[in-house]
């Protein structure tokens, strides 16, 4: 007596389910510049980790004699594996069996590696390709009735958020649900002219009297550019090799901090680069992103929707080993005003941070909020309550360095003021409610229109509020805690973080990522 048969019919099916859509459809999928789901999962795990469950679900039919005529496996591959060594769970979904169209889709297959992340805690990827288990009018035709829509198992995806790391990838054609699918995570991408997003696709968009294709749509100069991911990659082995690093940073769930790295980077380094850094005329720009990359652990920074929200610098580095998020201005792009998009940017990290207990550098260089028609129309101040809210519910350590501009409420949120936040400015510092060259006009309105010289009064003016304006002024009634040498800017952060890692606590946060 054995069970070999048994077996053997298993191993049979798993072959036949390891084909995919078959051959054909194998092809075309390669002929799209595209990996198949099996290509994606071996590529992105660590070797030999992954192990499937489910491999043999999918639709059949027997003859009379109950023989197995016909088999087309699910279109979603799904199980647990490893990345650096730390498990993970994913789902990928297999565009060759029926384009990923929810016929071909087990619910409780899909629901898998959501339950596999949220119970046994461990990070959840999704390699999106097709709807992702959206609605098909084919299935209408075969149930023989229209329903009440739903999406089953969302209160688990939306709890996932608030308790692992989840990376939602975009690797093809992605409507409704599958879209849907990509935007509830922490971190999403897009390759570039292989991946588009849409709500629905083209051949819908039709009926609105919209004829587009899918690039014109929902392409990455789109979705990259307004937020709906993080950022765009040139292949699917780039979103992997992004997709292992962002995970770098993070811990394995809320109830875990996130792990010091080693690093070989002297924490007491000082960069003499950054005593020149900053022009002295303020209508001068500069770039940041050198500076951020100069006082993190060398190669560490990790920038997160960079062609988005772009007055806006965000990411993830390391401070002497220890992960951290930054949030640096962009003076080349509206003198880094905050605009809707970037405070919805700084929104994501810091609740991202928030939620995997990472501390926050914040590097200021702030004009205030965007002004003007266009960022009134953008309700711009509504974006930036939510930014600042963020940064008063935060509850992890935060270190700012005020590298120049500091203005308006925009300024006044550089840390959370209801308690201990370290801060510190360089000499080249400039604050108040307003910037002079507009403040000016307003506050010296009549004496500069009633003066026989308008334009030397207005210099006049100036030169009066330029004595006062020095940050060294500042420092004497204690408004501002500390001027330092921008030379020195890395050992005070590395100082901050062997001071904030003891308080970091681990558990849920009071609040949730808002995707």
């Amino acid at each position: 007596m054995s069970w070999n048969e048994e077996l053997d019919e298993l191993a049979r099916r798993k072959r036949l389910a390891e084909q995919m859509g078959g051959a054909e459809k194998v092809k075309r999928q390669h002929d799209n510049n595209k990996l198949t789901v099996r290509e994606r999962i071996e590529r992105l795990l660590d070797v030999g980790s992954f192990h499937e469950v489910g491999a043999t679900a999918g639709a059949t039919q027997y003859d009379a004699d109950g023989k197995l005529i016909a088999y087309r496996p699910s279109n979603q591959v799904v199980g647990h594996g490893a990345i650096d060594g730390r498990p993970v769970a994913i789902a990928g979904d297999d565009f060759t069996v029926r384009g990923g169209a929810s016929d071909a889709r087990i619910l409780e297959k899909s629901m898998y590696p959501e339950k596999l992340a949220h119970d046994l805690r461990i990070p959840l990827i999704r390699l999106v390709d097709g709807t992702g288990g959206g609605g098909s009018v084919k299935d209408l035709d075969k149930l023989g009735y229209t329903y009440v829509p739903r999406v089953p198992g969302w209160d688990i995806i939306a709890e996932n958020l608030a308790l692992v790391p989840v990376v939602g990838l975009a690797l093809g054609s992605v409507a409704g649900l599958g879209a849907a699918r990509v935007a509830a995570s922490h971190y999403a991408l897009m390759v570039r002219s292989v991946s588009q997003i849409f709500t629905a696709g083209p051949p819908v968009v039709a009926h609105i009297g919209e004829q587009v294709t899918k690039e014109e749509l929902g392409g990455a100069d789109i979705h990259a550019r307004n937020g709906t991911v993080d950022d765009e990659v040139a292949s699917e082995d780039e979103a992997f090799a992004r997709t292992r690093r962002f995970l770098s940073y993070l811990p394995r769930n809320v109830f875990e901090l996130p792990a010091r790295t080693e690093s070989k980077d002297d924490p007491k380094r000082r960069i003499e680069a950054l005593l020149t850094t900053v022009p002295r005329d303020t209508r001068r720009v500069y770039a940041m992103r050198p500076i951020v990359e100069a006082v993190v652990d060398g190669g560490s920074f990790f920038e997160i929707g960079k062609l988005w929200g772009r007055s806006v610098v965000t990411g993830l580095a390391r401070l002497d080993g220890w992960p951290v998020a930054v949030i640096a201005s962009d003076p080349y792009h509206y003198g880094g005003a905050w605009t809707k998009p970037s405070c919805e940017k700084m929104t994501r990290l810091i609740d991202l941070a928030q939620i995997f207990h990472l501390p926050i550098v914040h590097l200021v260089d702030v004009p205030g909020f965007l002004i003007g028609v266009e960022a009134e129309q953008a309700s711009t101040i509504r974006y930036g309550v939510r930014a600042m809210t963020a940064i008063e519910q935060s509850t992890v350590p935060w270190c700012t360095i005020i590298v120049r501009k500091c203005f308006g409420v925009a300024g006044a949120a550089n840390r959370p003021h209801n308690r201990l936040s370290l801060r510190y400015a360089w000499p080249s510092g400039e604050w108040g409610s307003l910037p002079f060259a507009g403040g000016i006009e307003a506050a010296y309105k009549a004496e500069i229109e009633a003066s026989p010289d308008p334009a030397a009064a207005r210099e006049r003016i100036l030169a009066k509020l330029n004595a006062v304006a020095s940050p060294i002024r500042t420092a004497e009634p204690f408004s501002i805690e500390e001027i330092i040498d921008p030379r020195d800017t890395r050992a005070l952060l590395c100082d901050f973080i062997r001071l904030a890692a003891d308080l970091r606590e681990a558990g849920m946060s009071h609040f949730t990522v808002r995707p």
